[in-house]
């Protein structure tokens, strides 16, 4: 766990260490303080922040909430079913314009805010092992599950490492 000392002389427990990290220009970021700000937006159902010392930007899973991800995609002319509108771009860029706002009215700094998204129907469970028994985000089992849409997430945004498409392993 991550503490500080509060004024008054106490310790106050502030995030877990395995969900802190550094990007490539050097910014520390928690993962869970984004992900608990932007888990307020209607659109989100979950959330999996990711970033790297590789790359200088956050981008993001979304496992949206249904009903306002349909109206949504509806008020934007948009028809199908809860996967078609997760896999259209023009939904996808309304949600990120979403969180974004949220982070700015969140006063999240500019590195601490979610540059690209990807909109999925896989709910984050227990079953397959990207939740604990608990109910917490395994940020090591997310990105396994996940890494195919995390490396294009990094190639829409441009933040490729020397030219090519990079990650920690």
């Amino acid at each position: 766990d991550i503490a500080v000392w509060t004024t008054d002389g106490c310790v106050k427990i502030v995030d877990r260490k395995k969900s802190i990290f550094k990007l490539s220009q050097g910014e520390y970021v928690s993962a869970e303080k984004i992900e608990n700000a932007l888990i307020t937006n209607s659109y989100v159902a979950q959330i999996f922040v990711y970033g790297d010392s590789l790359h200088s930007v956050l981008v993001a899973i979304v496992v949206p909430e249904e009903a306002p991800l349909m109206d949504l995609a509806k008020s934007l002319g948009v028809t199908g079913s809860f996967a078609d509108a997760c896999a259209n771009k023009q939904v996808t860029d309304a949600v990120l314009k979403s969180l974004d706002a949220l982070g700015k009215k969140g006063k999240l700094y500019g590195f601490e805010r979610v540059k690209a998204i990807q909109l999925t129907t896989k709910a984050f469970t227990v079953e397959n092992d990207i939740l604990t028994p608990t109910f917490k985000l395994k940020r090591a089992e997310a990105k396994k599950a996940f890494l195919t849409e995390i490396d294009d997430l990094y190639v829409q945004c441009g933040d490729l490492v020397a030219g090519h498409n990079v990650h920690q392993g």
